[in-house]
C-alpha cells in the first residue's frame, strides 16, 4: 500500500488511452484518486493506441519519453492508469527502478484507509490478497503476519515441506487465508440475510442510495434522517454500507448509503465487495444520485458508469429513480435545464435542505399501495394478535382500550389484510377510510 505521510509522496501518471480519448478528462480521475491515497501527482505522459503493449504497457520510443520526464519530475513512484499484468508490472518497475501501482492497487491502497467495518477489513484484505497472489516476488514476511493472525496458521512446524520453495509456500498461504476469509465473509453475509428477512417482514420500504463516488450521498442520508454518517470531500470516503431510518406520515422507511463507484471499476473489486453492494440488490428502490453542479458531459459520464456498475452487479431489475443533489450550487438557469435533462427528477441539497421534505413526500407516494388504513378491534383473549400487529412493525395511529377489546387505527400491510380480517370493522367516522374487503362488498 502507498504509505501517507505529512509530505505527500510525489506520484507519476502513465496512462495507454484510444485514439480521440480527450487525456485531461481521461486522467482527471486518477488524479484525484491519487490525492485521496495521499500522492501527489507530479506529471504525466500518455500514450495513444489501440492497446498496450503485452510485454512493456508502452512502446520503447514512450519508455524513454517515460524516463526523462519521469527523473526530472523527482518522482517517487509511478501510479498506471490501467490494470497491469505481473510481467508488465515487472518489466516497469525494472526499466525505472522505482515502485508501480496500477489503478487497481491505487483504489485497493484506498478501500483500506476507509473500511471501518470488520466485513470492510475482511472484503479489503482478501481482495488484496487475490490481487497479489499472482505477482508474489519474496512476500514471505508480508503473508507471514497476516498468517499469523489468522489463528492456528503461523509459519511454523509443518508449514514448510522438504523441497518447498519459498514463493510455492507463500502462494499456498495466501490461498489458506483466501479460504478463510470467504468463510468468515459468509458468515457475516448469513448474519446480514437475517436482519434483511426482519426487514422484509415488517414491510418497511428500503431504499438504496447508489451514485458516482463524491456526489454527497451521506450528505443526503444525513439529511434526510438525521445521522451523522461521517462526511469527507473524497472518493470512496464510504466503503462500508450505512442504514438509517426515517418517517414520514407515522411509516417508517430505510435508507442506504453504499459504496460509490467510478469509471472503470475493476471487475476484481465489484465481486469483492458483492455482499455490500447486494443491499443494492434486495432495495425496493434505488435513488440514483447525480451532482447537479457537475457539468453536462460529466454527469453523462458518471452516470453510465454507475449503470455499468449496477448491471455488473444484476441490479437493472429494481425501480430506480434520479436524484439531483447539490442544487445549491446550480443558478436558475441551469435549473432548467436540468429540468428539462432529468424530467420529474427532485432537485435537493443535502447541505442545506432544500427540497427534501418534497423528496420524503415522494418517496411515501412510491409506497402508498403497500399499506391499508384500517380500523380494527380486538378483544383482550386474542392478545396475540395484537403482538403479531406490533411486531409488524404496523404505524398505529390511535388506540383506544374499550370494554370490548383495544380498538386501532392502523396502517396494515396489504398482504396480511387476510390475516387480520376477522378483526376488521367498518369505520362509522371519518378519521379513517374503508378497507379494500369493505370496498369490494360495497
Amino acid at each position: 500500500m502507498i504509505p501517507r505521510s505529512l509530505e505527500p509522496e510525489r506520484g507519476f501518471v502513465l496512462a495507454v488511452l484510444s485514439q480521440g480519448v480527450d487525456a485531461d478528462d481521461e486522467l482527471a480521475e486518477i488524479n484525484e484518486l491519487a490525492r485521496t491515497a495521499g500522492v501527489e501527482p507530479v506529471g504525466s505522459v500518455v500514450q495513444h493506441r489501440a492497446r498496450p503493449a503485452q510485454r512493456t504497457y508502452v512502446g520503447k520510443g514512450k519508455l524513454d519519453e517515460l524516463k526523462e520526464r519521469f527523473k526530472a519530475a523527482e518522482a517517487e513512484s509511478l501510479l498506471v492508469d490501467g490494470e497491469l499484468d505481473p510481467s508488465q508490472q515487472r518489466f516497469l518497475e525494472n526499466a525505472l527502478q522505482v515502485r508501480v501501482v496500477d489503478r487497481t492497487q491505487l483504489i485497493l491502497d484506498i478501500f483500506a484507509q476507509h473500511a471501518t467495518s470488520a466485513e470492510g477489513k475482511l472484503q479489503v484484505e482478501l481482495a488484496q490478497l487475490e490481487y497479489n497472489l499472482p505477482r508474489m516476488r519474496g512476500m514471505w514476511q508480508h503473508l507471514e503476519r497476516l498468517a499469523g493472525g489468522s489463528g492456528g496458521m503461523g509459519a511454523g512446524v509443518g508449514t514448510r515441506g522438504p523441497g518447498e520453495s519459498q514463493l510455492e509456500t507463500d502462494r499456498r498461504l495466501a490461498r489458506r487465508r483466501i479460504t478463510l476469509l470467504k468463510r468468515r465473509l459468509k458468515d457475516v453475509e448469513k448474519q446480514r440475510g437475517t436482519r434483511r428477512k426482519e426487514r422484509q417482514q415488517s414491510e418497511t420500504p428500503t431504499i438504496a442510495l447508489a451514485g458516482y463516488t463524491n456526489v454527497g450521498k451521506s450528505t443526503l442520508l444525513n439529511a434526510l434522517t438525521g445521522a451523522e454518517v461521517s462526511v469527507e470531500n473524497q472518493l470512496f470516503h464510504t466503503l462500508d454500507p450505512t442504514t438509517r431510518g426515517f418517517e414520514h406520515d407515522g411509516r417508517k422507511y430505510l435508507l442506504t448509503d453504499t459504496v460509490g463507484f467510478i469509471r472503470r471499476l475493476p471487475t476484481q473489486l465489484v465481486e469483492g465487495f458483492a455482499s455490500t453492494l447486494e443491499e443494492t440488490l434486495v432495495a425496493d428502490l434505488i435513488l440514483h444520485v447525480i451532482d447537479a453542479a457537475a457539468s453536462e458531459d460529466e454527469q453523462d459520464r458518471q452516470r453510465a458508469a454507475v449503470d455499468d456498475v449496477l448491471a455488473e452487479i444484476g441490479a437493472n431489475d429494481v425501480a430506480m429513480d434520479v436524484v439531483l443533489n447539490k442544487i445549491d450550487q446550480v443558478d436558475p438557469l441551469g435549473r432548467r435545464r436540468l429540468a428539462n435533462r432529468f424530467p420529474g427528477a427532485p432537485q435537493v441539497s443535502g447541505l442545506t435542505g432544500e427540497g427534501l421534505e418534497e423528496l420524503r413526500l415522494e418517496l411515501a407516494h412510491r409506497f402508498d399501495d403497500r399499506w391499508e388504513r384500517v380500523r380494527m378491534l380486538v378483544p383482550y383473549a386474542d392478545g396475540g394478535k395484537l403482538s403479531e400487529l406490533y411486531a409488524l412493525g404496523t404505524p398505529i395511529e390511535e388506540r383506544e382500550d374499550t370494554p370490548e377489546g383495544v380498538l386501532l387505527i392502523a396502517r396494515l400491510p396489504r398482504r396480511d389484510l387476510s390475516r387480520f380480517a376477522p378483526f376488521l370493522i367498518a369505520d362509522s367516522g371519518s378519521a379513517a377510510q374503508p378497507t379494500t374487503t369493505e370496498r369490494e362488498s360495497a
